[in-house]
């Protein structure tokens, strides 16, 4: 069956159209996105303002032509961290449901992380060993751990690179001293939740997923998406730990002129350098491998999951 997944991001809604049916990966068929950044739309109040709403119920509406035309059977739309720490998220979801007949599941910060886990098992498969993954959005950071599909310790920090570039990073280039404060939050914040994981015992293999990943491992030398999704990426800490200054002292528009870095992502690639670079070392990584497959992915095993099941 032809499967789409919409997913209300904290930068993007992203309707990602796949072929599938149970015991297959799903393979692409189509890609939809409009970057709204929803996590930098929020108000004084933590409210996602009108303007902020129509938008998203706009891309909504454009997301489900796109799914008609391409003869979706089934779209699983979903939201995350942006809309979930809204402090007017039910008015948001209710709003969409009536004017879209969309009715968005709001994940947990425990389910992204579990879903983007799974995606990474069946990518890397049985011989992976222990897993740890590591995801980094616009408005959280998921962490995930364990030998089977399901996750032995999952954790999402609001530790996105959109929400800290917006609360954190006004300058362009950021002032210094913004920079250290931040930095010092993130250790902070991840440091709470190392203990968690490290009992568990040392992972055999650590994957890291989403754009911001992606795009640090470019620029630290990784292929080109156009090479294909099989060759094997990675991010090497010692190469992340030289970016970091250099990152700093670039303005956005130097950023944007980086390879691999889109304009629309290029002002919080530092914020999300800066928690790649201390998960990695409060975790004592030395290294990741890019996982092509993410949450989206996840979301549409675990529904295949269901209908072999049924």
């Amino acid at each position: 069956m032809r499967l789409g997944v919409l997913d209300v991001g904290s930068n993007t809604v992203h309707l990602l159209v796949v072929d599938a049916h149970p015991g297959a990966r799903p393979l692409p068929a189509h890609s939809h996105k409009a970057e709204l950044r929803l996590a930098q739309l929020l108000d004084d109040s933590g409210a996602i303002g009108p303007d902020g709403i129509d938008r998203l119920i706009g891309v909504v509406h454009e997301s489900l032509q796109a799914a008609e035309d391409k003869g979706v059977e089934e779209v699983l739309p979903f939201a995350t961290s942006a809309v979930r720490d809204a402090r007017n998220a039910d008015d948001v979801l209710a709003r969409v449901r009536a004017e879209t007949g969309v009715e968005l599941q709001v994940l947990t910060g425990a389910e992204e992380a579990r879903l983007t886990f799974l995606a990474a098992r069946r990518w890397f498969g049985w011989s992976a060993g222990r897993l740890l993954v590591l995801d980094i959005g616009g408005g959280s950071l998921e962490i995930a751990y364990g030998i089977d599909e399901e996750p032995d310790a999952a954790a999402s920090l609001p530790l996105g690179a959109g929400r800290l570039t917006a609360g954190w990073l006004p300058g362009d280039p950021p002032a210094p001293d913004d920079v250290r404060a931040l930095r010092r939050h993130v250790r902070t914040e991840i440091a709470r939740t190392v203990g968690e994981f490290s009992r568990f015992g040392a992972p055999d293999h650590v994957v890291a997923t989403s754009k911001t990943f992606k795009q640090l491992a470019r620029i630290a030398g990784a292929a080109r998406s156009a090479e294909g999704l099989y060759v094997q990426r990675e991010l090497k800490r010692e190469s992340l730990e030289g970016w970091v200054p250099r990152l700093s002292g670039m303005t956005e528009a130097e950023r944007a002129e980086l390879p691999g870095v889109s304009e629309g992502r290029a002002g919080q690639l530092l914020a999300g350098a800066l928690v790649a670079e201390a998960a990695m070392d409060l975790f004592g990584v030395e290294r990741v491998e890019i996982c092509p497959w993410a949450l989206r992915e996840g979301v549409i095993l675990r529904r295949l999951d269901h209908m072999e099941s049924a």
